[in-house]
């Protein structure tokens, strides 16, 4: 499992296992994780094991994202995800005789797990959050399922949806915008209009649980302008892709250092 946090003075931070005398790739630097147990899903497994291996409170984890890595008759999945600090990590089993945060740039420089000094080099490069925002008046209007009839009712139902869609992650998406194989993004659902209602009507004020929520924003005018707002004042460590087929925003989005994704995907996704 990889976990990360972004440091004001050092940046990203990796939290590493030394692997104890007796185990295989003996005293070297590698992640938390092992093998899942009959049934059980990939984060499930990283979760488990890293809490086994260490004592770091797993529970206050956010999820960011899954790359595998295939063998052909195995695989291989990392969990890729972030704590609010660089929390004390102590042992907690035979497994591991030390854990340690370290700098971005000295990880390479450590004696390394072979497997994972294969995968860091792509691995290095996965440490930010992916913040999906979606253009609901767009997304909305691109299908026919009687929004006209109620805008709000329309806006309400895709909010319930992006949220069950924050939950489960997001695929497809294009290597170029961010390398997961599978993202669980933070949602920020823009709402203008008729549609304003929604923002107090049931969604998450902010992001929740180890997957996230969905944050309703009522644009005060123009939902564009909030859009490329949201884009603009984005922190450094988050790739913004905002849902929408409108050509003078997505030219907007590109301006303020956005990406776009057209809303067939998003609906491809629910």
């Amino acid at each position: 499992m990889l976990i990360f946090h972004r440091d004001a003075e050092l940046g990203p931070c990796v939290l590493l296992q030394q692997r104890a005398w007796w185990c295989s790739g003996a005293l070297t630097w590698c992640l938390f994780g092992g093998g899942r147990l009959g049934g059980e899903d990939p984060v499930a497994a990283a979760l488990r094991e890293t809490a086994e291996e260490c004592t770091l409170d797993v529970g206050a984890l956010r999820l960011h994202g899954m790359v595998h890595d295939d063998h052909g008759g195995w695989s291989y999945t990392t969990v890729i995800a972030s704590a609010d600090r660089m929390h004390p990590v102590r042992p907690a089993s035979a497994e591991t005789r030390r854990a340690r945060w370290f700098p971005l740039e000295k990880v390479a420089r450590l004696r390394l797990f072979e497997p994972f000094a294969a995968s860091w080099p792509r691995l290095a490069t996965m440490m930010s959050r992916l913040v999906l925002v979606v253009d609901a008046a767009n997304v909305v209007g691109s299908r026919a399922d009687g929004w006209w009839r109620d805008r709000a009712a329309a806006t309400a139902r895709l909010r319930d949806e992006l949220a069950g869609l924050a939950e489960r992650g997001v695929t497809g998406l294009p290597e170029d915008v961010i390398g997961h194989d599978a993202s669980f993004p933070e949602i920020v659902l823009v709402v203008e209009g008729a549609a304003r209602s929604v923002a107090g009507s049931g969604a998450d004020p902010a992001p929740e649980g180890p997957a996230g929520g969905v944050r309703v924003v009522a644009a005060s005018g123009s939902g564009d302008d909030a859009i490329v707002e949201l884009v603009r004042t984005a922190e450094p460590d988050a790739i913004c892709l905002v849902v929408t087929a409108d050509r003078d925003l997505r030219a907007r989005v590109a301006a303020a250092g956005g990406r776009c994704i057209g809303p067939s995907w998003l609906l491809s996704q629910l």
